[in-house]
């Protein structure tokens, strides 16, 4: 299983202060070295953490991957076809949202999100769509000409070592399952830890992971060298 490192708090931590400093180009750097499969940003509406010129940098840089997360708004769009990124996931997102809270709905607007992801898939950039474990988002998600889709597995995180722990695993399972039936590739994340990625294997359909805060939450304490290596340990 592949493992992509979002890295947007080492953004916030920069704008936190201003200036350049921690780099975030640095950061990507030693998450390559590091065995990250692919670097991930969410380029938000409001600029909290990573910027349009990191972006680009980003894509001049890395010798991985780029997988920009980003919301289905023209503004968005021009920045994909114009920086040309390998990958992108299309996301939800609410301005005063402290992180991303669910999957996209595509089902209530297939035209919609089937339009949006054209001229991205026809600029030859693969195309993700992060969505919930529910068979009918599956179903929709698989009419738009997207190539993957991204299982929210913040429910399974929210209810691991809970008595919902079950359910929420079975429902990831089945969705999956699902998809790949119907031709999609599949990936997943949001709110994975050391702690319950582990389950993640069981899904045989899943080619990537997506960890961001708390891969960042260990380098504060361990470096973040050694914090991808151990994610990617636990996942492999």
């Amino acid at each position: 299983m592949l493992l992509g490192v979002n890295i947007d708090h080492i953004a916030t931590l920069r704008n936190a202060r201003g200036g350049l400093e921690p780099n975030l180009m640095q950061a990507a750097q030693i998450c390559e070295k590091a065995g990250a499969d692919g670097i991930t940003v969410h380029l938000r509406e409001d600029r909290r953490h990573t910027r349009d010129n990191d972006v680009t940098e980003l894509k001049n840089i890395l010798k991985t991957r780029l997988n920009l997360e980003m919301a289905l708004t023209d503004e968005m769009q021009k920045i994909a076809l114009k920086t040309l990124p390998e990958n992108i996931c299309l996301v939800p997102e609410k301005r005063q949202e402290v992180t991303t809270e669910g999957g996209l709905d595509v089902a209530s607007r297939i035209e919609f999100v089937s339009d949006f992801v054209r001229p991205l898939t026809n600029a030859g950039i693969v195309v993700s769509l992060f969505i919930d474990a529910d068979e009918n988002q599956v179903k929709a998600a698989a009419e738009t000409g997207a190539q993957f889709i991204e299982l929210h597995t913040g429910r399974y995180s929210e209810a691991y070592g809970t008595e919902n722990e079950e359910f929420e695993m079975q429902n990831l399972k089945t969705a999956a399952s699902l998809a790949a039936k119907l031709g999609l590739k599949v990936n997943a994340g949001h709110g994975l830890t050391y702690e319950n990625v582990h389950r993640m294997k069981e899904i045989p359909e899943l080619i990537e992971l997506n960890i961001g805060h708390n891969i960042i939450a260990r380098a504060v304490f361990d470096g973040l060298e050694y914090a991808v290596k151990s994610m990617k340990e636990l996942i492999q």
